[in-house]
């Protein structure tokens, strides 16, 4: 799977743990920054990951910061995207199952790295249920366009 992943520099160090471990299951594991661990803006990376998602240039997308709740919200600005936060494999599930969300976002200073990567399995495991929330979704996606 083509996975997209982005971090500010709170998340740097562990945004390196996870793209090695989604390259040794065999992913195609694209780096959006950031690219050291110097002070950056998170909205930045939350944009390039939803962007290369939006783009089709990956399928999926993880993103990291303190909380994963700012870099979140930026990704979640652009139209289309749906990125949920998760601090644990139930919720990562969920939001894909449910939700259709696109990418995932936790937090370098909420979680270990070894429950980011359950999390990131539990979300890249799960597809879309379709059935009743698909009419979700697509509330979600009037809201959206509703705001322009």
């Amino acid at each position: 799977m083509k996975i997209a992943i982005g971090s500010d520099h709170t998340g740097f160090f562990m945004k390196q743990e996870i793209m090695a471990y989604l390259r040794e299951q065999g992913h195609e594991v694209t780096d959006c920054g950031t690219y050291s661990a110097e002070r950056c803006d998170y909205p930045i990376y939350g944009e390039r990951v939803a962007l290369a998602i939006k783009a089709g240039e990956a399928e999926r997308g993880v993103l990291i910061c303190g909380t994963g709740v700012g870099i979140s919200l930026a990704a979640n600005k652009v139209k289309g995207i749906r990125a949920g936060v998760c601090s644990e494999p139930y919720t990562a599930r969920m939001t894909r199952q449910h939700n259709n969300s696109q990418i995932i976002a936790f937090g370098a200073r909420v979680v270990g790295p070894a429950m980011a990567k359950m999390i990131v399995d539990a979300f890249l495991d799960a597809e879309f249920e379709g059935g009743r929330h698909t009419d979700r979704v697509a509330l979600i996606t009037e809201i959206e366009n509703r705001q322009e």
